[in-house]
């Protein structure tokens, strides 16, 4: 994980400034977390994976007890400047959170810099931290025009910074299997095409789980 560390590092500040806002083209997004944050109930939700934090305050907004999380302590800078939002710097497949303190748990667009192995932890991670009939949801890319399901991609430039950044185009269906091994029960999934000129143009789905 080191790579996507100092990749995102790097790119902190541009990826704020060209996603940051992204939330106001994604009406299905919003909707799936304002589910998370009433399945919450007033309990404490984690975003994993938080970047530059807009999904976290878009859950405070909502009245969510939230806290953000994210590999790079750049994009935490971020985030608490950007969105003043409560922050930290953690890995997903060890998180720095007490067993079952967690009614909520939000993770877009993370696990897909995880191999198979990386994910299996980080999910035991999500059912470790969650209580018992705690919400996760967890999106990822399936496909795109060049890449299948299951495929991968390499970036090693961005915004003209030298990075290091492998992407993992997700099964749905397997993920759902390793995330029920862990003992998150799959509640509802939703698979969507992308929003033209809003994103990248890929194939997405969106898992809510409840830990049994």
């Amino acid at each position: 994980m080191i790579g996507a560390r100092h990749s995102y590092d790097l790119v902190a500040e541009r990826y704020a400034d060209e996603l940051g806002d992204e939330l106001r083209g994604k009406p299905l997004d919003r909707g799936l977390l304002q589910v998370v944050a009433e399945l919450a109930n007033e309990g404490v939700v984690a975003d994993i994976g938080c970047g530059p934090g807009h999904i976290t305050a878009y859950l405070a907004g909502r009245g969510a007890r939230v806290i953000g999380m994210d590999l790079s302590p750049a994009m935490c800078g971020v985030a608490r400047q950007a969105n003043s939002v409560a922050v930290g710097a953690g890995d997903m497949t060890a998180l720095p959170v007490r067993a079952e303190s967690l009614t909520g748990l939000v993770c877009l667009y993370a696990v897909i810099h995880l191999d198979e192995r990386q994910r299996a932890a980080a999910y035991a991670e999500f059912a470790r931290v969650l209580r018992p009939g705690g919400h996760a949801l967890i999106a990822f890319h399936t496909s795109d025009a060049d890449i299948p399901v299951g495929g991968t991609k390499t970036l090693t430039d961005w915004w003209g910074h030298q990075v290091d950044l492998t992407f993992h185009y997700l099964d749905p269906a397997k993920e759902s299997e390793a995330l029920a091994r862990t003992g998150l029960v799959l509640e509802a999934r939703l698979d969507r095409e992308p929003h033209p000129d809003t994103e990248h143009p890929s194939r997405r789905s969106y898992l809510i789980v409840r830990r049994a």
